[in-house]
């Protein structure tokens, strides 16, 4: 397996500062945040031109671009706010079709005031994805859904729902197990039920605060935690296995939203507790 980064933390500089950083430190590969107005893709001004010089840039740095990441919410909470998540989504797709990059990481949408999350997966995702799936084959581009608990794939009842209303080939996971492991659902059990899903990985650990729960129960937010690989409750060794065991050979893209680390040094810590296993 190849270990990458998420580049939004960088989101305020530009993409060569990310990927000096990137090769420096002994990364593999790069989630390059994409959308209108990135510093890394912006997709409203990405042309062949600025293509091929991001491209030859990540190739001469050694590293490659494991996705581009846009995850907008494209299904409310209004119908002009989905449209605006959707039309970021759609350009970057064709940013993708571009840069020569095979995956896409997004959202599966959130849930608009009213509505269940299975209402929003039958009503207002499974139009949306269902054709953007199909155009987004013809450049033989799979897009990732990343399983962000706030989404419309809060549990796997629920990502059985989205693939059984979007079944296309190329719609899947960017599997994260932090999400699932709070809400005390199994992600290696999601690993192999959804193993034909996992096109592209998160790895972030979850830190559950143990002591802060026995104070305050589990009905409120506090007692747990966002963190780097290594430093929560994740067997990191376990789970790795788990993903070869079931034919993923992917990137291990770190997703750094541990307040207690610095940036670069929430990733380079990161990429070492990984390397372990990768």
């Amino acid at each position: 397996m190849t270990v990458g980064l998420l580049t939004a933390p960088f989101g305020g500089e530009p993409l060569a500062n990310v990927i000096s950083f990137a090769s420096e430190a002994g990364f593999d590969a790069l989630e390059i945040s994409a959308g209108p107005g990135s510093n890394h893709v912006d997709t409203t001004k990405l042309g062949k031109a600025e293509a091929k010089a991001i491209r030859a840039a990540v190739d001469a740095a050694g590293l490659e671009i494991s996705s581009l990441a846009c995850y907008a919410n494209v299904t409310g909470p209004t119908p002009e706010a989905a449209k605006a998540g959707q039309d970021a989504l759609k350009g970057t797709v064709k940013a993708a079709q571009l840069l020569g990059v095979d995956v896409v990481c997004c959202g599966a949408g959130q849930p608009p005031p009213g509505m269940s999350r299975e209402q929003a997966i039958r009503e207002l995702a499974r139009p949306f994805y269902s054709k953007l799936c199909k155009d987004a084959e013809k450049s033989g581009i799979k897009l990732g859904l990343e399983n962000w608990f706030a989404t419309n794939i809060m549990n796997l009842d629920q990502f059985a729902l989205m693939f059984a209303e979007v079944p296309n080939a190329n719609f899947g996971l960017n599997f994260d197990p932090s999400h699932l492991y709070w809400q005390d659902i199994c992600y290696l059990v999601a690993v192999e039920e959804f193993a034909c899903r996992i096109f592209h990985t998160h790895a972030k650990d979850t830190e559950v605060r143990r002591h802060v729960k026995a104070r305050i129960g589990n009905q409120t937010m506090g007692w747990w935690r966002y963190v780097i690989p290594g430093y929560g409750d994740i067997d990191w060794g376990v789970y790795i296995a788990r993903l070869r065991r079931v034919g993923y050979n992917g990137v291990l893209s770190i997703e750094h939203e541990d307040s207690a680390l610095g940036r670069e040094e929430g990733f380079i810590k990161g990429l070492a507790h990984l390397k372990q296993f990768a």
